[in-house]
């Protein structure tokens, strides 16, 4: 079943390429279907086997590329009844690339068993990175990026929505949730009680026609989507609990934090976002990111 068993680096576009026996994780577009790697379409050219979320969704994706492959179903509905066959497959030297409808595999998919299953079985496992909804809402948020956690969807039920809420208040870092458009009024109303009125973004239809990125406190986020459902599927952003009173934080830290922020951004947002983190006064922070910097303050 297998094809040629040396690996291929996706150089001659997506004609099917040289892979080697195993599970492909490959990442797909989150909505703009031209957000996808040479290497991802190349390893779908070459699979054996594309496990998919839903065959027709993948299938207008691979014909949009001109790229053929053999699809099957794999979503939470029968994955215990699929999985063993495809675990079966991979074992006798299948190649075998698995998708979600959108973005990387296993995040808030069912991969996570079919990956463990053949990773016991001995199985390789490769990646094949690309886009990434949690990734994109974070960057294009405002907030800090250098630590974030990830708490995918909460529970739909408010009661547990707020247990979960109450547990994830203290993280030091960026918080990052996924909800649907129906339930976003619900969510950012409990996460305003929960959290109070820490920086907020709200990332919808990202990358498609209609893209929209809402930046604001979470008690006006609350406000703006009570009464609507936007279009689309939602990545919520909320920035990390503010430090408590009577905790300065040191210079010795904030030169620190400056530094670890300079890392990935510029002066003047490295400034703001440790500005947000410590309740320092962001001008002062921007000199002193500066002169860390050299006196560079190119943006």
């Amino acid at each position: 079943m297998a094809k040629a068993r040396s690996r291929g680096d996706g150089s001659a576009g997506h004609r099917p390429s040289k892979l080697d026996p195993g599970l492909y994780l490959v990442a797909t577009p989150i909505g703009n279907l031209a957000d996808i790697t040479l290497r991802a379409l190349a390893a779908l050219a070459g699979a054996d086997l594309v496990a998919c979320e839903d065959t027709r969704h993948t299938g207008r994706l691979l014909a949009a590329h001109g790229v053929a492959a053999k699809l099957v179903s794999y979503n939470d509905h029968n994955a215990p009844r699929v999985r063993p066959r495809l675990i079966a497959q991979l074992h006798a030297g299948a190649i075998v690339c698995l998708v979600s409808d959108a973005g990387t595999p296993l995040v808030s998919d069912p991969g996570y068993r079919l990956v463990t299953e053949a990773i016991a079985a001995g199985v390789p496992v490769h990646p094949v990175p690309g886009p990434s909804a949690v990734l994109a809402a974070l960057t294009v948020s405002g907030l800090p990026t250098d630590r974030f956690y990830f708490a995918g969807y909460l529970p739909a039920r408010a009661q547990a929505r707020r247990a979960a809420l109450a547990r994830i208040a203290a993280i030091d870092a960026t918080l990052v949730l996924l909800e649907s458009p129906r339930r976003l009024g619900a969510l950012l109303a409990d996460a305003a009680a929960a959290l109070g009125a820490r920086p907020a973004a709200v990332a919808r239809e990202l990358t498609k026609l209609h893209e929209e990125v809402v930046r604001a406190p979470l008690d006006a986020l609350a406000g703006r989507f009570a009464d609507r459902a936007p279009r689309g599927e939602c990545v919520l952003v909320i920035g990390a609990p503010a430090e408590p009173a009577g905790q300065a934080v040191s210079d010795a830290e904030v030169d620190r934090l400056l530094g670890a922020a300079l890392a990935e951004l510029p002066p003047a947002r490295a400034a703001q976002a440790v500005a947000q983190r410590t309740g320092r006064a962001r001008r002062a922070l921007y000199a002193r990111a500066l002169a860390l910097r050299g006196g560079d303050a190119a943006d």
